[in-house]
């Protein structure tokens, strides 16, 4: 493991905020998880990417990430285990070379491997969780190893059993995938309906081309993505919703009734597309996304998400809930 004292965070969170941690801890493999008696009683921290991090004030205490190589393995045919380090995109691209499908719809995510098991994440009609089959987690207490299955893995939307237990003493090592060796596009977004003729590199090129005209690139503006969940009513709430603002977009009705709506939508009606408070905005092309317009910290960040949130609330009778994690 390589250990690095009051380290500065700023290359390892996609918002590209100014903030330091004691000790940096960069994890290379699982003969390096014997921590406990490194970290003693001191606090810590386990990021991926960092792509889903909001820092508001320096870490006193030990930021642990493991190393961002793509290591990975084929087994029965259509069974990818990787290193969780390694970054989602790199790995999208690293199964079509190999002729396996099925994370297509998860490209250009900044992520790792890890954090889009932890978030469960979701983009262009896909989760995590669709192929997701088993997570191998270390105890750094213990160094004890344990398998989930993906049931286990209690997914949920942008959640999973390991994002409950964040501050936990688990940190995923190997993730498994089960893939398909015939490519079968998920059009199940609606942009993307036009593309049943594809081939596998055409449906993530086009998701690519998709997500960069919606979203900030990180090498040029700071964001963690998504900023915000999208708000899951009972039908009622939706239905009054529907009455009130009959140009709301219909949402997606979810296993036992629920109906997900758009908070992208919310906050582009309440009129926050494009506005900034200090040096925090959202960007013009996407309100669900808030980023750094230039040496921002995390305080303004939360600043103009409580404003975002106490102003949906007042309108709409709503309350978001951050996708990002507020540290």
């Amino acid at each position: 493991m390589k250990i690095y004292r009051n380290a500065p965070l700023k290359a390892f969170n996609t918002f590209g905020i100014a903030a330091k941690a004691r000790r940096l801890v960069v994890i290379e493999d699982c003969d390096d998880l014997d921590l406990s008696p490194l970290l003693g009683g001191n606090p810590w921290l386990i990021i991926g990417a960092g792509s889903d991090v909001v820092f508001t004030r320096d870490f006193d205490g030990f930021v642990l990430t493991l190393e961002p190589e793509l290591r990975a393995t084929v087994a029965d045919g259509c069974r990818v285990t990787v290193w969780a380090g390694a970054r989602m995109d790199d790995l999208v691209q690293w199964t079509l070379d190999r002729g396996l499908y099925g994370l297509e719809n998860l490209s250009a995510i900044p992520g790792s491997v890890g954090a889009a098991v932890v978030q469960n994440v979701g983009a262009y009609g896909a989760e995590a969780k669709d192929t997701v089959v088993e997570v191998e987690t270390v105890d750094l207490r213990t160094c004890e190893h344990r398998r989930y299955t993906g049931d286990e893995c209690r997914f949920g939307y942008r959640t999973s059993r390991f994002k409950e237990r964040s501050g936990g003493s688990e940190i995923i090592v190997n993730v498994t995938f089960a893939l398909r060796d015939v490519f079968v596009p998920n059009l199940g977004y609606k942009a993307l309906e036009g593309l049943p003729h594809a081939t596998a590199q055409q449906m993530r090129d086009s998701i690519t081309a998709l997500r960069w005209q919606k979203l900030p690139r990180p090498e040029e503006h700071g964001s963690a993505g998504s900023f915000f969940k999208n708000p899951v009513v009972d039908e009622a709430v939706y239905m009054r919703l529907k009455g009130e603002w009959p140009d709301m977009p219909e949402a997606h009705r979810m296993d036992g009734g629920a109906y997900k709506i758009s908070a992208g939508w919310l906050i582009d009606k309440a009129g926050w597309k494009g506005r900034s408070m200090g040096r925090a905005g959202v960007w013009p092309q996407n309100a669900l996304v808030l980023y750094n317009l230039g040496g921002c910290t995390g305080g303004e960040v939360v600043a103009l998400a409580g404003a975002i949130q106490e102003d949906i609330k007042k309108r709409f009778g709503i309350a978001l809930e951050p996708e990002a994690i507020i540290i």
